[in-house]
């Protein structure tokens, strides 16, 4: 791999300081990646250069290029179109692809004489009736939900009317959000006009629909059938209800696209939520995959959003800048005919749009990684909250715990993703540090944590994102000093408790910064350092007990210091040296039979 990165850095350096385009290529010549630049050579090179610091995604593609190939262009909107050409024609396997996995969808009202109104990704049932196609599944789903609550319709998976009268209605009649077919009081024409005017209302919108509705309940009312005027008024309410509180609705009559990223686990994902006339009238998401850098990844997903011919609105809201928003306004521009303006909102009500849109991205990448939206949240709050370039994946803690100069031992545990990583969890032993000194035993054990790293022990083999101390500005101070003299390079931080050792503050070079507006992120900083303070205080408890155990042993003639520790590492309880035989403790302790006997006797007795 050396070699071949010298190669690719000499062939990015002769490239010209201009716009352009760039193919990556793998070992056999496929185009795995293709991106535009203002600079060619800056761009280029920069991905062959300290590779080690890439994200996970770079330095996955800088693993496999063998080559690239470029084309230069007169100007960087020129190499923007250029790149969205190339990509529509050769779909890099690297480059961000939007696939719709789920097709069309649409309204199946079922067969029978008592039909159901559901949503359906196919329309392959011939005894069902379709309304369709859709793009939008959100919109489907939303409008059926919507429709079976106004017009009362049974959602559940009786059969009817072979089900007439089995089971007492359920939960939804009572609170008269179905109309109880189940009792069997409905006949099949009464029932098929009520799916005719819920057909109606998809077909053609609420307006029409109460306008319809009204004429029927006025025709009812002239006829004396003032119990079918009365339905059909409490469904015209339900519908005109339903249109006022329907989604979520802006204050303005705004329209515009509202996108946002959400990142975890080093995977990354999309939400899209649609405005138009200051209506939700649609909502996306999309699983990205592997996380880049935020700027990149915004271009790039909205120049694949928009290239198959999707209405461009005049607004275009985001959670965060592109690489460039100045030139993706010229060419969606270009595209669609009328100016559009790309914003990343501050405050007001477009931060409102812009923030749910988030929300939205990180509660589905949730449901993919297997996280809760509270944890990507704090998590990113973390990051936002200390400037960290990266959201931190992992997370190491420390924590000092003592009793006396005899039993001084430290915890590190670890967080993944948010959650407590066992198999990084670490003890360590103090040494070197001469009494009763905090921060001198931290900086022995950072200092030996590193020096592990530094020499390759696998066991510490992994770098982590943040390293949260259990202390104030001192501690931090303290390792800090060893980190300047190792060269180690990691966001460090105190945790600060309060009277009732609760976490209030975090611990920076240069104060502290209060955590406990943010319940989310106050939750989590308490929950690290109340397990790191567990970690070191159980490992403390039971050093003690073992140095205990060693000096009772001792008491015994022939039986030194280093005798006493080998019998604890082998048989590690009391009960363990009192369940062994004479020729056992002989062997471990490589001792006399005579001493070996005195010893038995003595554990016997004694523990």
């Amino acid at each position: 791999m050396f070699e071949r990165l010298e190669y690719l850095r000499e062939k990015s350096n002769k490239l010209p300081l201009r716009p352009g385009v760039y193919q990556m290529k793998d070992k056999s010549g496929k185009i795995i990646y293709i991106g535009k630049a203002k600079l060619l050579k800056n761009r280029v090179t920069s991905y062959f250069h300290a590779v080690e610091a890439h994200n996970a995604k770079t330095y996955k593609l800088v693993s496999v290029i063998y080559d690239f190939d470029f084309i230069v262009c007169d100007t960087e909107l020129d190499a923007l179109v250029l790149e969205a050409s190339l990509i529509k024609l050769h779909s890099p396997k690297y480059n961000i692809l939007l696939k719709d996995d789920k097709g069309f969808s649409y309204f199946r009202i079922t067969g029978g004489d008592y039909p159901r109104i559901r949503h359906s990704f196919k329309n392959d049932d011939p005894s069902s009736s379709y309304i369709g196609p859709y793009m939008s599944a959100w919109t489907v789903k939303q409008t059926c939900e919507e429709c079976n609550k106004i017009f009362m319709l049974p959602t559940c998976n009786k059969e009817f009317p072979r089900d007439f009268g089995k089971e007492r209605p359920c939960l939804n009649y009572h609170i008269k959000r179905c109309m109880g077919v189940c009792k069997g009081n409905i006949s099949p024409e009464e029932y098929g006009g009520i799916i005719r005017q819920a057909v109606d209302y998809i077909r053609n919108g609420s307006k029409d629909s109460v306008e319809r509705l009204t004429e029927e309940m006025n025709a009812a009312a002239e006829a004396l059938e003032f119990e079918k005027a009365a339905k059909l008024r409490d469904r015209i309410a339900a519908i005109e209800r339903a249109a006022n509180v329907q989604s979520i609705r802006s204050e303005r009559d705004i329209s515009c696209d509202v996108f946002a990223l959400s990142h975890n686990t080093g995977l990354t994902a999309a939400a899209v939520v649609k405005y138009r006339n200051g209506q939700l009238i649609d909502k996306e998401n999309y699983f990205i995959g592997d996380e880049g850098e935020p700027e990149f990844m915004r271009s790039e997903f909205l120049m694949r959003y928009y290239e198959n011919g999707r209405e461009i609105p005049k607004l275009i809201l985001l959670d965060g800048d592109t690489e460039d928003n100045g030139l993706l306004e010229e060419y969606f521009r270009g595209i669609s005919g009328h100016k559009v303006s790309i914003n990343v909102p501050k405050r007001g009500e477009n931060l409102v749009l812009s923030t749910l849109a988030k929300s939205n991205a990180d509660e589905y990448l949730a449901l993919r990684v297997g996280r809760t939206s509270r944890e990507i949240t704090a998590l990113q709050d973390l990051q936002k909250l200390l400037g960290l370039k990266k959201i931190p994946e992992l997370i190491e803690s420390y924590d000092i715990s003592n009793m006396g100069e005899q039993t001084r031992v430290a915890g590190m545990i670890t967080y993944k993703n948010g959650r407590p990583f066992k198999a990084g969890y670490r003890r360590f032993n103090i040494k070197d540090v001469a009494g009763i000194d905090d921060y001198a035993c931290m900086q022995e054990v950072l200092r030996r944590r590193f020096t592990h790293y530094l020499d390759g022990d696998e066991s510490f083999s992994e770098r982590p994102d943040l390293i949260l101390l259990d202390g104030g500005k001192g501690h931090v101070a303290a390792v800090r000093e060893v980190f300047d003299e190792m060269g180690i390079d990691v966001p460090l931080f105190g945790l600060v408790k309060d009277d009732k050792h609760r976490t209030r503050a975090i611990a920076a070079d240069g104060g502290e910064i209060q955590v406990n507006a943010n319940r989310s992120l106050f939750r989590l900083l308490t929950e690290i350092q109340d397990e790191v303070h567990r970690y070191s205080i159980n490992y403390q408890r039971k050093k003690h007990k073992m140095t205990q155990y060693e000096l009772d042993l001792t008491k015994v003639n022939g039986i030194g210091e280093k005798k006493a520790l080998a019998l604890l590492k082998e048989y590690k309880t009391k009960q363990g040296i009192k369940a062994a035989t004479v020729e056992q403790l002989m062997q471990t302790a490589k001792i006399s039979r005579e001493t070996a006997e005195e010893l038995y006797v003595f554990v016997q007795d004694a523990f």
